[in-house]
């Protein structure tokens, strides 16, 4: 008995530890949604105006607290695909933790948590939205991310993929 009594203490003073960490400590996230959008066996990829590529969806604003992630991705596809796009969106599937210099003039580094959704186009065709120059549709099955996408970006495609290829 006074072994477990020892054990118990011991992790409830590592709990009690723990919730004292000071703030400058812990790491501070942005939270985005992403949707691996698919059609006929293809993935839909962005690039952005910075020159790096990515998948449509974004960062979840300040004042969207209490909203619903459906109605954010909603928002993040018209302003990424535009509003003739037709698309169910699944259920998560990736997690993905991503670092980046901000297009700001102090080149601040931010990192980025993102939760990443299937998704299927069911009719319209994509338009290119504000902050995207470019758009493909890639084949899943020989689809080679890493010459696109960069660290947690890169990452998250990978297990996408690797996910998609096994259901083959």
């Amino acid at each position: 008995m006074v072994g477990i009594v020892t054990l118990n203490h011991a992790i409830l003073v590592r709990i009690q530890a723990r919730q004292h960490m000071p703030l400058a400590e812990k790491d501070t996230y942005f939270v985005a949604v992403k949707l691996f959008l698919e059609k006929e066996g293809k993935l839909f990829i962005l690039k952005d105006m910075w020159g790096d590529w990515d998948l449509p969806g974004g960062r979840i604003r300040k004042d969207e607290f209490d909203t619903p992630l459906e109605q954010i991705i909603q928002r993040k596809m018209l302003e990424e695909l535009g509003d003739n796009v037709k698309y169910t969106v699944g259920r998560p599937v990736v997690f993905m933790r991503h670092q980046r210099e901000e297009a700001t003039a102090d080149k601040q580094v931010i990192r980025i948590f993102a939760i990443g959704y299937e998704g299927t186009l069911i009719s319209g065709e994509p338009r290119l939205g504000d902050h995207h120059v470019e758009m493909k549709w890639v084949d899943i099955a020989t689809f080679k991310p890493e010459d696109y996408f960069t660290g947690g970006w890169l990452q998250g495609v990978q297990d996408y993929l690797k996910i998609r290829r096994a259901k083959k």
